[in-house]
């Protein structure tokens, strides 16, 4: 709770409608945070453009077509794991419609191992659920995506996470706090393992539940920290929405 606080001191001073991003290092690894308010940020997902009907891809292209509706992108991010041709892999719902069904089987790759979750924004709050315990439930979410593995179920890790594995990724995740109002969004500045990745939540942001959304391919878009990750076309992305600043802004 310390770290969390002295990163809240750190973090910048931004505009209402924008994420608060900033560094956060955690046992000797480095990271990039930021963190949406579900009552007062724009919290959206988007996939394809539906002029084009095509997968956006980019930061760029999302960018292009918020323009055009005369908004804003105050912060972006890769939202879960996609096929070939950039579909989403698991559930997916979009402006309440869904586009894609709930996975509930294992599998190959870091989607199937079990337990995965949802990322759920609703009215005023975001989840991280468990992909059974949303099963059960099944709340109401005008976005979501499905991704895995969870990093945090019920304040504990992952049961297949090993302290000392040597499989090191750039990774990126989400966690969101018991009342669904404080969503914390987590790319690694350098490769970690599953492990190191996890506590980050569970220790130093205190998410109660969290849930991985890629690795290798994990960028971010964040301008008020110079941050605008390019690559390779990605599916999914999670992002913030704001009226468009004026010129001279």
């Amino acid at each position: 709770m310390r770290v969390l606080c002295l990163l809240l001191l750190l973090l910048p001073v931004v505009p209402a409608t924008a994420l608060d991003c900033g560094p956060l290092t955690h046992r000797g690894a480095a990271f990039t945070v930021c963190r949406a308010d579900a009552a007062r940020d724009d919290l959206r997902l988007f996939l394809d453009d539906p002029e084009t009907g095509k997968p956006l891809g980019s930061f760029a292209n999302l960018q292009a077509m918020l323009a055009r509706e005369g908004l804003d992108l105050a912060f972006a991010m890769n939202a879960g794991m996609y096929h070939q041709d950039r579909s989403p892999v698991g559930y997916y719902v979009e402006d309440g419609t869904e586009r894609a069904p709930l996975i509930r089987s294992a599998g190959p790759g870091n989607f199937g191992l079990l337990p995965n979750g949802v990322f759920c924004i609703g009215e005023g709050r975001a989840r991280v659920i468990e992909t059974e315990r949303f099963a059960r439930e099944r709340p109401a979410c005008r976005y979501a995506t499905q991704s895995g593995p969870m990093l945090v179920i019920d304040g504990a890790l992952h049961p297949r996470f090993l302290r000392d594995s040597d499989s090191l990724y750039v990774r990126n995740g989400v966690g969101t706090s018991e009342d669904g109002r404080s969503v914390w969004f987590a790319i690694s500045d350098r490769a970690v393992n599953f492990h190191r990745f996890a506590t980050l939540f569970r220790d130093a942001l205190g998410t109660p539940q969290a849930l991985y959304l890629d690795g290798s391919i994990s960028r971010l878009f964040a301008p008020d920290i110079g941050r605008q990750d390019g690559g390779f076309p990605m599916g999914p992305m999670v992002a913030v929405v704001s009226a468009a600043r004026a010129a001279g802004d």
